[in-house]
């Protein structure tokens, strides 16, 4: 089962989004990532296969600031679960800074 978190304010979204994954983790998932975007409009996706503590590695690494993103767990229902399978998808580039390509 999927679950879908979104966040729009002024404090740092990544901390929330990810706190919010962590309240869906009881349903099953394969794979987690988040969307965010920055003050200037641009949109950092990072997403990763496995528990959500991977995702939570890979951002200490990879960093996505902003103030307005959306975080997604996946379950496999169509393809393996790998790191380009994993959800959020991002296809072309994002308009506007209210935009998720999920």
């Amino acid at each position: 089962m999927c679950g879908i978190i979104g966040y729009v304010g002024t404090r740092q979204a990544t901390p929330i989004l990810i706190g919010g994954l962590r309240k869906l983790e009881y349903r099953g998932y394969d794979s987690a990532g988040v969307s965010v975007v920055d003050n200037n409009g641009a949109s950092r996706v990072v997403r990763c296969r496995g528990k959500l503590a991977a995702l939570e590695e890979k951002l200490a690494k990879e960093p996505a600031p902003g103030t307005q993103g959306i975080g997604h767990t996946r379950w496999a229902t169509h393809g393996k679960p790998s790191d380009e399978n994993s959800h959020p998808h991002k296809v072309g580039a994002v308009s506007g800074s209210t935009t998720f390509d999920s």
